[in-house]
């Protein structure tokens, strides 16, 4: 029996997050013809926009006109997305829609318009559909983040699409969290009153993507959303490769997979390469704990960001809330202090007058290690080491400092097992990190993130992030030391995002305090250098 399917791919569409949307247009013919080979049925080569910010490519926009030079297989119907969000807003429905569609379907090479909402959007979009049928397209509505509702909010959903003629009610595994039995559940769901066709977006997350389209036809599918290579936002979606595969064998026909292999030899596996869509063991706990992977996209993409401060990160995004990406919400794993300084604990008690010794993580501490050891055993700094550092003698060790609450969640039982006491805002940091530290010793100096500040007090300062080694010279600051020592602070490359960062930190901390600042250990950052071979008989 020869099932009624339609595979959809949409890899000029959701791929374009990574190339801007601007395919080569000798690819995109030899994309077309090789999704016609491959018993694909519709082609969605883009968005429809009015928004132009920065350079996009064609398909960001995907006029009739651009449509109109490409060689398209009469195959294939030709479809374009537009976001709910520009047709909700406070323009009017109407005046957008003609903007974006200013022919009727008769005389565009467009058959098919689908339309991404959100769930707050859905009812305010809805009547778009009105519009765009009595002009001829066939018409589909993609909700997203349906996977995180109620039984009763799905079901509610659905009561209103049943009020439309939509021709495809489409849900999106957004989080990537679904597994086949939670796709049943959902279509269960919105089977309440909407009795017209459906279509599922997957997203690859835990490597469910397939399982899911696969199983979404078993309970009733027929429009399946696929990319080559996955290619898509974070963890990628459904294979095309693979999606054509299984249904060519449901509806037993022969297709020719040669065409698509080409490109993707050519064009699509060696992007990836580069790029780096895909799920890994980050979208996999991303899909499993329900944070939106663009925080692990971004996080992969920025160098700042060790294998353990993504963990940790992931840690505190699954307790705070990371379901809707936001920027601030990421920075927040970064710059997390916000509003008056707390911290009971003043460090002039320590450090007055002396010398402070900070020890950095990079190479140069483990290098230089017997001649600081001897610096340290002759001369008597204060020695602190940031975080978890621990290139010197635990005994010549004086006291540890963190301030990043997710680092203390990933460090937490190293400092648990570290014989200092730690300095730390322990007055500002949330519940979970405190708990995660309970039994430690912990030296409460507080701080607050402003953009370009260093001011220090008693206990506590306002610093311009929350970096650790920029908490480690307000404190010594507030402390009255006579001077600050660093090593093993090498410095990163010059396209490094870090060494801006630091070289920020040390210039305005120079203009801030009055306290001498100097690296015992090669740097490649702008600050007083010395030789610690030539100190030990300062």
């Amino acid at each position: 029996m020869t099932v009624k399917i339609n595979v959809l791919d949409c890899t000029l569409r959701d791929g374009g997050y990574y190339n801007s949307w601007n395919f080569p247009f000798v690819l995109t013919n030899k994309y077309l013809e090789a999704m016609s080979s491959a018993g694909v049925d519709m082609v969605e080569l883009g968005l429809r926009s009015l928004i132009n910010n920065g350079f996009k490519g064609a398909n960001a926009y995907t006029t009739d006109s651009y449509l109109q030079t490409l060689t398209i297989p009469s195959r294939l119907k030709v479809a374009v997305m537009i976001n709910a969000t520009e047709i909700v807003g406070d323009l009017l429905l109407e005046d957008v829609l003609h903007k974006l569609f200013p022919n009727d379907a008769a005389e565009s090479p467009v058959d098919v318009v689908r339309i991404a909402c959100h769930v707050h959007e859905f009812v305010k979009a809805l009547p778009a559909c009105n519009w765009l049928k009595q002009r001829g397209y066939i018409v589909g509505f993609n909700v997203m983040q349906v996977a995180d509702r109620t039984q009763e909010e799905v079901e509610a959903l659905s009561f209103e699409a049943s009020k439309y003629p939509i021709d495809t009610l489409y849900f999106a595994d957004s989080m990537g969290s679904m597994d086949p039995a939670q796709t049943t559940k959902i279509i269960g769901w919105l089977r309440k009153h909407w009795q017209g066709e459906m279509g599922i977006h997957t997203h690859d997350n835990m490597g469910l993507a397939l399982s899911n389209t696969l199983q979404a036809v078993k309970d009733g599918v027929t429009w399946l959303d696929a990319t080559v290579t996955g290619m898509g936002r974070g963890p990628g979606n459904a294979r095309t490769e693979e999606l054509v595969i299984e249904v060519a064998e449901m509806r037993n026909q022969a297709i020719n997979m040669v065409p698509l292999m080409s490109i993707i030899r050519c064009y699509f596996q060696p992007l990836k390469n580069q790029c780096g869509w895909g799920s890994n063991p980050y979208y996999y706990l991303s899909g499993k704990y329900g944070i939106h992977p663009t925080y692990i996209q971004e996080m992969l993409g920025d160098s700042r960001y060790n294998e353990e401060d993504i963990l940790a990160a992931l840690n505190h995004l699954k307790i705070e809330g990371g379901k809707k990406f936001s920027f601030n919400a990421l920075d927040a794993s970064r710059h997390f202090y916000q509003g008056d300084a707390k911290g009971q604990w003043s460090p002039e008690s320590l450090m007055a007058d002396r010398e402070v010794l900070i020890l950095g993580a990079g190479a140069g501490v483990a290098e230089h290690k017997v001649s600081i050891e001897s610096y340290i055993n002759n001369k008597k700094p204060l020695v602190i080491a940031l975080n978890t550092q621990s290139a010197v003698s635990q005994h010549l060790i004086d006291l540890r400092i963190a301030c990043h609450p997710v680092r203390l969640l990933a460090d937490c039982e190293a400092h648990a097992a570290l014989p200092q006491p730690l300095i730390t805002p322990a007055s500002m940091l949330p519940v979970d990190v405190l708990q995660s530290l309970k039994g430690k010793e912990l030296l409460d100096f507080g701080l607050t993130v402003q953009a370009n500040t260093f001011r220090f007090a008693a206990t506590n300062a306002v610093l311009p992030n929350s970096l650790v080694i920029s908490y480690a010279l307000a404190m010594a600051t507030s402390g009255k030391a006579s001077r600050v020592l660093l090593a093993g602070f090498d410095g990163y490359g010059a396209d490094d995002p870090r060494s801006l960062e630091m070289q920020q930190v040390l210039a305005l901390y120079k203009q801030a305090s009055a306290l001498d600042v100097v690296s015992i250990t090669p740097t490649n950052y702008s600050v007083k250098t010395l030789s610690i071979y030539a100190m030990q008989g300062e």
